[in-house]
């Protein structure tokens, strides 16, 4: 069989599907399912909420249709699953929203399809948990009547210059002939190429450290800013120096937050608990990274007083994206709201609507002068639209998390701050 010529079914229409989806339709007749109906409305009108897609490249997308009926999705021989896995409020792997998935996928197979996973999971969950709940929904023999891939997805929200063609596919596949014909589909589109994992559980295992490691790197780097600041000396200053070596790996310090940095070492903990093994420098990272908003809080907190006005710039996970899952910016807001600090919140990136429905946080424009101001997510569009010292006095006080401007606010001798 060619599966070349078959129509591609991309489950779940996020940062990762949706991009796909635009990308494989250059190629192929292309469904885009997603269960949300408002998402799909809004794909229909050419928008994007998440930003990763333009109008003209929806509307350019003549092979790509976008459905939230099942019944749309029936007889394909080709499944991409992109949906979401994040953790629970013990950060342990939510795994629920991948199994509804498999279950709707396997309604739908027909004998020979093949069904390839891009979620981030932990090494094992692709053939012992996916493929038997698919089973069990078509009636279908795995690696029979039915196959899986693993394909990690490496798109980077917000990233216009690496897009999903520019970045190397690692695939895998349930048999050696199932694994040449994904990456048979994967090259169609992707002009840094396709790199064959051994196994389903090494391309499962891959994805997950890459997270993991950056996550380690950044926690590495907030540890030495914490210190610096004891030693008072600043960490930007440190990393000036140190970076003029070739080999040294230039990581920021900052809150560390999103669905995946923040959550995919939950899940390599998860599966090392299972097996026996030590996650000693994963958990160790993660601990540091997810104590920042309150080691931040802690220090504004010294600089200011109940009664000053204060203005915090961002609540998304992440600069120049929408995205407020699992967001420390949206941390640090409610640790000022819940002590009564007279705080707004201005982020023009984001959904209102989503903030104060996840975090019951309301956002504002600023107005007036702030006693302080934090910048917590430095959104481009923000500081090219608005001159930020309109609303300073000589004696505000500017905490800086990011450190991106240092030079901006320093020049004119304000009382500024960061890690």
């Amino acid at each position: 069989m060619n599966y070349l010529n078959k129509k591609i079914v991309v489950v779940g229409l996020g940062y990762v599907g949706l991009p796909l989806a635009v990308r494989l339709s250059t190629y192929f007749d292309v469904i885009g399912y997603d269960i949300s109906s408002s998402r799909i409305s809004a794909l229909r009108q050419y928008s994007d909420k998440t930003n990763e897609v333009s109008k003209k490249e929806l509307k350019q997308a003549k092979k790509l249709s976008f459905t939230n009926e099942s019944h749309d999705i029936q007889n394909q021989y080709i499944y991409i699953v992109t949906v979401p896995t994040p953790v629970n409020k013990m950060n342990l792997p939510d795994l629920s929203i991948l199994k509804a998935a498999c279950k709707v996928v396997g309604k739908n197979i027909k004998n020979q399809s093949i069904i390839i996973f891009e979620s981030t999971v932990y090494p094992g969950v692709t053939e012992k948990i996916c493929a038997p709940i698919i089973s069990k929904e078509s009636k279908l023999v795995y690696n029979k009547n039915f196959y899986i891939g693993y394909s990690p997805e490496r798109i980077n929200p917000g990233d216009k210059k690496h897009k999903v063609e520019d970045i190397v596919k690692v695939v895998s596949g349930s048999t050696d002939k199932i694994t040449k014909i994904i990456g048979k589909i994967y090259k169609t589109i992707i002009k840094a190429g396709v790199f064959y994992a051994k196994s389903i559980e090494v391309a499962e295992t891959a994805k997950a450290i890459e997270n993991a490691q950056r996550d380690i790197n950044i926690a590495f780097i907030n540890e030495i800013s914490l210190l610096c600041g004891k030693l008072d000396i600043s960490i930007y200053d440190v990393l000036d120096a140190a970076k003029t070596k070739w080999n040294f790996l230039d990581f920021h310090p900052g809150l560390v937050g999103g669905h995946c940095i923040g959550v995919d070492p939950y899940y390599l903990a998860h599966v090392a608990k299972k097996v026996k093994s030590n996650a000693e420098v994963i958990l160790a990272g993660r601990r540091i990274n997810d104590k920042m908003a309150n080691i931040i809080f802690k220090k504004i907190v010294k600089l200011i007083t109940l009664k000053s006005r204060v203005l915090q710039i961002g609540i998304s996970f992440k600069e120049n994206v929408p995205d407020i899952r699992n967001s420390k910016a949206a941390e640090l807001a409610s640790m000022f709201i819940k002590k009564k600090y007279n705080l707004d919140i201005y982020d023009p990136v984001v959904d209102k609507d989503e903030v104060l429905s996840a975090y019951n946080i309301s956002l504002d424009n600023p107005s007036g002068k702030y006693d302080c101001i934090i910048i917590t997510v430095p959104h481009k569009i923000i500081f090219k639209d608005k001159n930020f010292k309109q609303f300073l006095n000589k004696s505000s006080i500017i905490f800086d998390i990011t450190g991106n401007y240092r030079n901006y606010f320093t020049k004119d001798k304000y009382n500024y701050f960061s890690l």
